[in-house]
């Protein structure tokens, strides 16, 4: 199956997610971390599909940072 589109929604998710977690607003910056979230998902089946184990195992490190963003954002 041939998946390499879903780069581009992963780029741009990555680039929106950058953008919202600088913010001076928690909800914003919330925002930010879910889409972070998102577009870890999304390196993670690109890179599944491509055979990327570093990319892959660093969207898992990083999906574990912004977990962590979201438990400082939140309280």
């Amino acid at each position: 199956m041939e998946i390499d589109w879903i780069q581009w929604p992963a780029f741009a998710a990555s680039l929106a997610a950058a953008y919202l977690v600088g913010s001076n607003k928690q909800g914003r910056r919330n925002t930010g971390f879910w889409i972070f979230l998102l577009s870890n998902v999304l390196w993670v089946v690109w890179g599944l599909d491509s055979g990327a184990w570093a990319l892959i195992a660093l969207q898992v490190c990083l999906a574990l940072l912004n977990i962590r963003g979201l438990f400082k954002t939140e309280s």
